[in-house]
């Protein structure tokens, strides 16, 4: 089936599922080294460790989003539309942050 895709196409599918697995994997991290879930409201704090955490949010945002889009489904009966397009948008944010981190890897092996 990949054989079939345009390489353009193969890179984009393959900066998804990199931006996703990366995203989820810095959320692990996240959540293992302080005990605490992923989530926007670290940016809330208002002081020098809100601004230091805004790469961290960036890379764990896909995972954030897509973690409350779950569960609003499964527990506030959230409207199908509004799931659709939160997964969406964490795909593209997924996509966007796999190409970067891609670019980046590549950048340092070659």
């Amino acid at each position: 089936m990949l054989s079939a895709l345009e390489p353009h196409k193969v890179d984009l599918l393959k900066a998804l599922v990199f931006g996703l697995v990366f995203s989820g994997f810095v959320a692990s991290g996240f959540q293992y080294l302080t005990n605490r879930k992923p989530s926007f409201s670290v940016l809330q704090t208002g002081n020098w460790a809100a601004v230091m955490s805004v790469p961290l949010v960036v890379l764990m945002a896909p995972f954030i989003i897509l973690r409350n889009t779950i569960r609003g489904r499964r527990y506030e009966r959230r409207n199908v539309f509004f799931i659709w397009l939160a997964t969406v948008i964490a795909c593209l944010w997924g996509m966007a942050a796999g190409k970067v981190m891609l670019d980046v890897v590549s950048r340092f092996l070659i």
